[in-house]
């Protein structure tokens, strides 16, 4: 419960804040969106499964976060920043659809 009330509040303070994003880091927010999202369904997955452990989540969500922006980063600084960030969307993209599809298993047992 404290989890969604905080969810809430965020989305709020979001809406009515409208905080500015510095130009160097508009092309990586939204890979880093991507990779939270991807660690957040993962925990969802693990909770279902009985498995989860909030050292393990926040560990897998900080480094989702920080290797995608990294791997971005990298592929900007080569000029194959477009190509990297394709690449790691669709992995990222894989992984969130593979968690949904056991989520939704588990929870309509089909």
């Amino acid at each position: 419960m404290i989890a969604v009330l905080g969810l809430v509040v965020g989305v709020v303070a979001g809406l009515f804040v409208r905080p500015v994003v510095p130009t160097v880091v508009e092309p990586y927010l939204p890979i880093a969106v991507v990779a939270a999202l991807d660690a957040v369904f993962g925990g969802l997955r693990a909770m279902l499964d009985g498995i989860f452990n909030d050292k393990v989540f926040v560990v897998s969500f900080l480094s989702n976060v920080v290797v995608a922006a990294l791997i971005v980063y990298l592929g900007d600084k080569l000029g194959v920043g477009a190509q990297l960030s394709t690449g790691v969307v669709v992995v990222l993209g894989i992984r969130i659809f593979s968690n949904a599809a056991a989520i939704r298993r588990h929870v309509f047992r089909a």
